[in-house]
């Protein structure tokens, strides 16, 4: 397959798993799939990982892989192949945005986790508020401690499974986005399989 190609078919998956971020961050404002007061949404969630880092920042590459199948500059000094590889090698600057904006996702996923949502928990027995009950990914391994989440219903599973797949997806973005680093730089110096280079040489 031609490295323009291959290119072209990292740029259509990356699309879909911006659109599944985006949408993934979107919902986790709605904790428990439930309306809550802006103060009361874990922390987390405002820093937009899904939105900007795996949605927005991730369009671009995309946006680029997805051309370069179809690239027809007329490169430099009359040399279409040379435009070829300059369009190659700039993709890997757009692969090295991606793999900034997946991490970023991919970071703030991690510290979530972690960090658990915020949700409200008794803080003596007559007095309630909203807070974070849970420590160092404690809830992680003792699923008992759910229970100290009095609402919103099913918070804790709604906040673990939304940040574990923007953590997934970013993983799969940083690696699709290390392929075309790959990929880029075999472009850039070997030349696209597919350019009309060999074509022009025989019609001379």
């Amino acid at each position: 397959m031609c490295s323009g190609g291959f290119a072209k078919c990292l740029g259509i998956s990356l699309l879909p798993l911006s659109i599944v971020c985006v949408l993934c961050n979107i919902l986790l404002f709605f904790p428990g799939g439930t309306s809550v007061d802006k103060d009361n949404i874990t922390v987390q969630v405002w820093y937009f990982g899904g939105i900007i880092g795996s949605g927005v920042l991730m369009i671009f590459p995309a946006l680029v892989f997805l051309g370069l199948k179809n690239n027809d500059c007329c490169g430099c000094c009359g040399n279409e192949s040379c435009g070829r590889r300059f369009a190659m090698l700039s993709s890997i600057l757009f692969a090295g945005v991606g793999v900034l904006g997946a991490g970023y996702s991919f970071i703030i996923s991690i510290v979530a986790i972690n960090h658990g949502p915020k949700c409200l928990v008794f803080k003596n027995e007559t007095h309630r508020e909203w807070s974070v009950p849970f420590s160092n990914g404690d809830y992680l391994s003792n699923t008992s401690y759910w229970s100290r989440c009095l609402e919103p219903d099913g918070v804790v599973s709604w906040h673990l499974s939304l940040f574990s797949v923007l953590l997934v997806m970013g993983l799969i973005q940083i690696a699709l986005c290390a392929v075309q680093v790959v990929n880029g730089l075999l472009g850039a110096l070997c030349g696209d399989c597919c350019g009309c280079c060999g074509g022009n040489d025989g019609a001379v």
